[in-house]
Parts: structure tokens; C-alpha cells; sequence
């Protein structure tokens, strides 16, 4: 019976036809620089320097990016030891990439950035993945077709550069919509449609009555721009004074006798039928004042600054010789000049033996004199005598 060798390429000789041709694959690959097994050109876009290589053609070893299956470095690894500036970026949420690993962390550098496609063939590429757009502040929502009816396109907005956006791009599209809106638009507000708009917002439909300003009466009929006037920033429109003096001071035919207090007189219904309630200010009428005069108080129609202390109407009496001081109000009452109770300090106790605590009991004819002899039935010879 004869043997049959069964081993095949695993003989003496078929192993060694194997190292040959192994050896003559290395030897081919150096001297190719790896070329063999390259997909294709790589970019020769120019671009920023970097180690002395200013696009990607320029880089001849291929473990420059790529790294072995032994090596704990990934290939990611080798591009952000080039692209340092995207390390900085990852670690800040609010920068592209940084908003891009923090949503997809498993993403490599590859799985967006391909090359070896040609030499023009652009190095990103987001195949199945989306790009995060409403996390870089402009949502794309409310931008899915033109005004035609096309698909919005990534070039319609940025060109032939993603990192940048083309500022003419949005008058470009809305003139199509409406020419004479974006014109005044474009002078109203300025050319940084970005500053105000995110793509999710709908000015046009803004709710001026859910912010503390609320647009009652005339204030219906204003334009924008009257009030928000060379407004270029959402921190512009938020700033607008709020204040009626501010839009209106041309309109005081008052010359500021009144102040700058508007609405304590007038009404966003109309300038005109203005009515004052003085208990809205600082000195509220009551008692004998609800029935006094304005020009009793406000002197030759001056209503700004009128003193609101006793003293600047109401003189102090002779009878007081300047021992009360100013203070009226320790002492009266608006409902009436008299009578009077004193609640000031006092030389003598108040609270002095049984009489009815009223002032004439001591001071029978001036307030300026006293007596004791109202309470104390005493003759001046006993208490002469006895003190």
C-alpha cells in the first residue's frame, strides 16, 4: 500500500515558497512607500502648515497617519497629534467638535474625515451621520427648501467652505421671498442676520405681550424700529428703554415741569385725556389736602421737586417760637391744623399728676408760658413760703 502525502503547502518546500514570496512583498511595499496598498491619492488640498506639510499629499509614510495592530495608538490618535487646534476644540462643548464627541463618542476622525478618494475630493464627508447644526446656535428646521421648492443645500450657505458662513447668503434667499421686507430689513437691522436669528425663531409672529413690555392702545400701531432704533443685537433689542420719557420727551409740552414719571398722568390709550392720581405719588392726598388747589402747592405750574414736607406751606406759627422745630406731623394731622397733639420730647413728664393731658392745661395763654396753678389750688405767698 503506498502513502500519499497530504500535507500540501505545509511541506519543506511549500513552506519555504511561501517566506520567498512574503519576502518579496516587503521588499516591494518599501520600495513603493506603501503605495501598494493605498486606496487612492490623497488630498492635495493646501491648507494650514504643519510640520512642515500643508496638505495631506505631502506625507509620504503612511505611519505618519496610520498606526500597526500591535500599537496601542489608534489613528485618531495620530491626527490630533497634527491637528492640535481640534484637541482645544473637543474639550469645550460649545465648539464643533467638542459638541460632536459629546453627542457621538464613539466617532473617529475617519468616520467623518475620509481621504484617499483624489486629490480633490473634499476631506469631509459625513456618510450616515448628521451634523449637529442646532447645537452650533442656527437650527435647520425652518431651512429645508428655497423658496422654489429646492432642497437648501450645504453650499447654498456656506459656499465651498463648511467652517464659514456666507454673510450674503441670507439676503441672497429672502429677497427671492419678499425683496422689499428684506431691503428694509436689511437697513432696519443691519447685515448680521446671526446676531438675532437662530433659524428657529419667528420674529415675524413675535408676542410682544409675553415680556414685561406690553404693546397696549398706540403702542399697537408702532413699528419696530421706532423703538428699537439701530437695534443689531438680541443684547439691543433686550436694552431698549422702557421708560415713556424715552420715546416721548419730544412730545412734553410740559418742559419737564412734571418730570419724567409719564404714566403717572397718561395712558398707552391716548396722550392726550391725561388724568392725575395723586395718591400714585409720593404724597398721597388726605384729609383738608384732598380739597386744595394744584397751584396752592405747585407754584407757577411747577410739579417736579414740589416739597412735600409741612413746613415749605405752612409757616411755623409765632406761638411756637421755634420750639417744635419742622417736624408738623409730630403734632397734626391733615384732617385739621387744630387741635393739635404734641408726641415730641417734652422738658416737664407728660404723664404729670391727674390732669386731662391737654396743652392749655399748662399752657392757658401761650405755648410759650406755663402754669402750674391750673392743677395745684396753691397761693404764690404758700408756695413761696414752702419751697
Amino acid at each position: 500500500m503506498n502513502n500519499t502525502n497530504r500535507l500540501g503547502c505545509f511541506t519543506g518546500t511549500g513552506l519555504i515558497a511561501a517566506l520567498i514570496t512574503f519576502f518579496i512583498l516587503v521588499g516591494v511595499a518599501f520600495a513603493s512607500g506603501g503605495q501598494m496598498f493605498s486606496s487612492g491619492s490623497l488630498n492635495n488640498q493646501p491648507g494650514e502648515m504643519i510640520g512642515n506639510v500643508d496638505s495631506h499629499a505631502n506625507i509620504t509614510e503612511c505611519r505618519a497617519c496610520h498606526s500597526a495592530p500591535w500599537e496601542q495608538a489608534t489613528m485618531a490618535d495620530r491626527c490630533l497629534a497634527c491637528h492640535t487646534d481640534i484637541v482645544q476644540q473637543m474639550l469645550n462643548v460649545a465648539e464643533l467638535h467638542g459638541t460632536i464627541t459629546q453627542k457621538n463618542p464613539a466617532l473617529a476622525c475617519r468616520d467623518c474625515h475620509k481621504d484617499h478618494r483624489g486629490e480633490t475630493a473634499s476631506l469631509t464627508d459625513l456618510g450616515e451621520y448628521d451634523f449637529p447644526h442646532d447645537a452650533l446656535g442656527f437650527s435647520l428646521n425652518e431651512h429645508q427648501r428655497t423658496e422654489s421648492g429646492e432642497r437648501i443645500s450645504c453650499d447654498d450657505c456656506h459656499t465651498n467652505d463648511l467652517s464659514s458662513f456666507a454673510p450674503d447668503s441670507c439676503q441672497t434667499c429672502h429677497s427671492d421671498m419678499d425683496i422689499v421686507f428684506a431691503q428694509v430689513h436689511l437697513l432696519s437691522f443691519g447685515k448680521d442676520c446671526l446676531a438675532c436669528h437662530d433659524g428657529i425663531d419667528r420674529y415675524g409672529d413675535f408676542n410682544h405681550n409675553a415680556y414685561p413690555f406690553k404693546l397696549e392702545g398706540g403702542h399697537n400701531e408702532a413699528t419696530c424700529t421706532q423703538c428699537h432704533l439701530d437695534a443689531r443685537s438680541i443684547a439691543d433689542l433686550q436694552s431698549t428703554p422702557q421708560d415713556c420719557y424715552s420715546c416721548h420727551y419730544q412730545d412734553d409740552q410740559h418742559n419737564g415741569q412734571y418730570g419724567r414719571q409719564c404714566e403717572g398722568c397718561h395712558t398707552p390709550s391716548t396722550w392726550g385725556d391725561a388724568t392725575f392720581d395723586h395718591n400714585l405719588a409720593s404724597f398721597p392726598l388726605t384729609g383738608a389736602h384732598i380739597n386744595v388747589k394744584c397751584e396752592d402747592c405747585h407754584i407757577n405750574n411747577v410739579f417736579d421737586g414740589t416739597p412735600s414736607d409741612c413746613v415749605a406751606c405752612h409757616a411755623e406759627p409765632q406761638e411756637h417760637a421755634g420750639q417744635f422745630g419742622t417736624d408738623c406731623a409730630s403734632c397734626h394731622t391733615t384732617n385739621a391744623w387744630e387741635p393739635a397733639s404734641y408726641n415730641g420730647p417734652h422738658t416737664f413728664p407728660m404723664n404729670h399728676g391727674d390732669g386731662d393731658g391737654s396743652c392749655q392745661t399748662c399752657h392757658p395763654a401761650s405755648l410759650t408760658t406755663y402754669t402750674c396753678y391750673g392743677c395745684h389750688e396753691h397761693t404764690q405767698a404758700n408756695i413761696a413760703s414752702e419751697h
